[in-house]
């Protein structure tokens, strides 16, 4: 086991750990009806949820595991060695469920508490929906986009702005717009099935709109606004956009991974035209796979020793410093980057037979870049970084 994931339970660790390598060879072999469908399998869900893989990040109180981060970011990279569509789901949807220690129990117990409790939503994009303050909760409208892992969640979110009764916006005492997450059953929404991409299919990112839909005050939350927060472990230190950041570069190191042990296969077996030997005896080959090792190992102990250090200082101070939020966007955006590198370079390196939908080089070199063009691989965060460390004021948001 990882030494960094020692930090957390024991038993606790080694059980998800074990719960995500059986899970292996189901998505294995799921992998084509997962393309094709463009969702998640309904078996492949169930076993999922058989094994409490979506309460991960949930809240004891509620029945929930309260994972430590190291080991949840494992689970999702072992998932996505061996498929990264479903992988990248249960992020997000890891990544949602994180409002549920800022909801009133009974609210939490009611979205979150069932099997099936899962929820979905897509980024908090300007102008997306609004919310107009009304007796006891608020009329949402809008339209939102990549709803990812929404095809198996039984509720969906949005993050709008608030306006008054007279359309003027409600303002906070800071000077900014007040937001709010809403939370809905999905059956109030209008589904739109326009998830026809390159990578990632198998997410089902559909979009959902609302036309002047009621939803009560008790469904709503200000995602990671900490005055709202009702629970006090040390996991709910982490925002929902921290969370997010540590996900989906740990699902594409697994994607990488994925990629590399698939190359070696190949490599033992495959002459190449006019090549006297296997892919493996040639030196070119043999070069570019132990670079490829170091940068996978490199990157996600930068980006592991990045998360235990927050985890550790959650523990021991109940808060996590300001001084760790650059390098977990730096290692997790610079993680995204170096696995995509990985997965092309023995892409490349494999020739022409990866570029059949049967070699599993094929769909990792398309699910690598397609999870690269998502918010947390925008190469502009490393500026965002670079103006920190020289002491300048960040441009970007740091985390959404």
């Amino acid at each position: 086991m990882d030494t960094l994931e020692a930090r957390g339970d024991g038993k606790l660790e080694q059980g998800y750990l074990a719960r995500a390598r059986e899970l292996q060879p189901m998505l294995r072999a799921a992998g084509d009806e997962i393309e094709r469908g463009r969702q998640v399998t309904p078996e492949i869900v169930e076993a999922m949820i058989d094994r409490g893989i979506f309460k991960m990040l949930l809240p004891r109180s509620i029945g929930g595991s309260e994972l430590d981060p190291l080991t949840y970011t494992a689970v999702l990279e072992t998932l996505a060695q061996a498929e990264g569509s479903t992988a990248w789901c249960l992020g997000q949807n890891s990544g949602c469920s994180m409002i549920a220690p800022y909801l009133a129990p009974e609210i939490a117990r009611e979205i979150f508490g069932g099997p099936h409790g899962i929820l979905a939503w897509g980024p908090d994009l300007p102008g997306a929906g609004r919310g107009v303050a009304v007796e006891g909760g608020y009329r949402v409208s809008g339209q939102w986009g990549f709803a990812t892992g929404s095809r198996h969640a039984s509720w969906l979110g949005c993050h709008i702005s608030i306006f008054e009764p007279d359309g003027s916006p409600r303002i906070l005492p800071n000077g900014r717009p007040q937001v709010r997450t809403m939370l809905f059953p999905k059956s109030e929404a209008r589904i739109i099935d326009n998830w026809h991409v390159l990578g990632l299919r198998g997410t089902g990112s559909d979009s959902y709109a609302l036309n002047d839909h009621f939803v009560p005050q008790s469904h709503t939350a200000g995602r990671d606004n900490f005055d709202e927060l009702r629970e006090k472990g040390p996991l709910y230190q982490f925002t929902s956009g921290m969370i997010y950041a540590m996900s989906f570069s740990h699902v594409s190191l697994g994607i990488a991974r994925g990629a590399y042990d698939a190359f070696l296969d190949l490599a033992r077996g495959k002459v190449a035209r006019g090549a006297k030997g296997t892919l493996s005896e040639n030196n070119v080959v043999q070069s570019q796979v132990s670079q490829c090792e170091a940068k996978l190992k490199s990157a996600r102990a930068y980006l592991r020793g990045v998360i235990g250090e927050m985890w550790d200082e959650a523990r021991s101070t109940g808060a996590i410093s300001s001084d760790h939020h650059p390098q977990l966007r730096l290692a997790s955006t610079w993680a995204i980057h170096q696995a995509r590198d990985v997965v092309a370079t023995l892409y490349h390196a494999a020739g022409s037979s990866a570029i059949f939908e049967s070699d599993p080089m094929e769909r990792r070199m398309r699910d690598i870049h397609a999870g690269t063009q998502q918010g947390q691989g925008r190469p502009i965060h490393f500026e965002t970084v670079g103006q920190m460390l020289m002491g300048l004021p960040p441009e970007g948001r740091m985390f959404r």
